[in-house]
């Protein structure tokens, strides 16, 4: 089957949020975020070890639209249904198509922390991954010293099926880290 082929929406909703996908555009908006969110971000997402110019962000978010609409890699960005503001990016990744196996990825702008807002879009994901992408498996993966990322898959009903030992270079290269395993099957 040719993935690009896979027709789904490239956007949805959920209470007080739109989720989609990343447009020409936004490299700006997204940039700010991550520039605010840093220090949140820089123990845990490579990606934040400096905060990018805005080129590049620009530069990264056309490369995952293209990716979206190669059905290679969804990453989304979520956004305030009612004002537009950027919220946070969430995604599914890791994508096995012949499988139907997804991995949940997020992280959101600290201003808008504490507000259920990425417990709401992984909820929404998660139904998004089932319902529409017909997913047998969904996986959320993070390291178990992230509390706050920890919190979204248990209080969401994942399963912690394992924590791999070992098994990555911590971000700032100093020792090695684990990383908690929790999955959602198909009923």
């Amino acid at each position: 089957m040719n993935n690009t082929m896979i027709e789904f929406p490239h956007e949805f909703t959920t209470a007080r949020l739109l989720i989609r996908l990343p447009l020409p555009g936004d490299g700006k908006v997204v940039q700010q975020a991550v520039e605010h969110s840093v220090h949140d971000l820089k123990p845990w997402l490579a990606f934040a070890k400096e905060v990018p110019s805005i080129e590049s962000m620009e530069a990264n978010i056309r490369q995952s639209h293209a990716q979206f609409l190669l059905r290679e890699d969804l990453r989304l960005h979520i956004l305030h249904k009612e004002s537009g503001e950027f919220i946070g990016s969430t995604g599914l990744h890791r994508v096995n198509w012949e499988v139907r196996s997804f991995e949940i990825g997020y992280w959101i702008d600290s201003r808008h922390s504490g507000n259920g807002y990425m417990l709401e879009a992984v909820d929404g994901l998660t139904k998004f991954a089932f319902e529409v992408l017909q997913a047998n498996r969904v996986e959320i993966r993070c390291d178990p010293k992230n509390i706050r990322s920890r919190k979204i898959p248990e209080k969401l009903g994942f399963d912690l099926e394992g924590i791999l030992k070992n098994n990555s270079l911590a971000i700032n290269g100093d020792g090695l880290r684990d990383t908690c395993v929790f999955a959602k099957i198909k009923d």
